[in-house]
């Protein structure tokens, strides 16, 4: 069975930023640990994606999200929901940030919903 991810333009860009600022902090392989990392996480949250535990969040927009640590970047959280054959990453935030505050402003944008049947897969 395949397990898709889909990554929403905030995650995406997310994990970009994360790791230019890994590459310019560290180094250009720290940077690029940071995007392998990434993947991994989420591949392994697509195979087994009750793991980590339920976020708590005011917005009805976010409700059933859940966050994980990445791996080797155990600050990073991965911010995802389980979606049909698969799941869906909403944000990469580093856990010292106001992430209530990220996600209260994001749902009062309208946030960056994707269509899951349309764009946005990794896989």
């Amino acid at each position: 069975m395949k397990h898709r991810i889909f990554l929403r333009p905030a995650a995406d860009q997310d994990t970009g930023d994360q790791a230019e600022y890994q590459t310019q902090h560290q180094s250009l392989q720290m940077g690029l640990r940071f995007y392998r990392t990434a993947a991994e996480t989420f591949q392994i949250l697509a195979r087994v994606p009750g793991m980590g535990k339920r976020a708590e969040c005011r917005s009805s927009y976010l409700k059933g999200m859940r966050m994980f640590p990445m791996k080797r970047f155990p600050n990073h959280l991965v911010f995802y929901r389980c979606i049909k054959d698969g799941i869906e990453i909403i944000r990469v935030l580093h856990g010292a940030r106001d992430i209530e505050a990220i996600f209260t402003q994001s749902a009062g944008n309208g946030g960056d919903a994707i269509d899951p049947d349309s764009e946005g897969e990794v896989q």
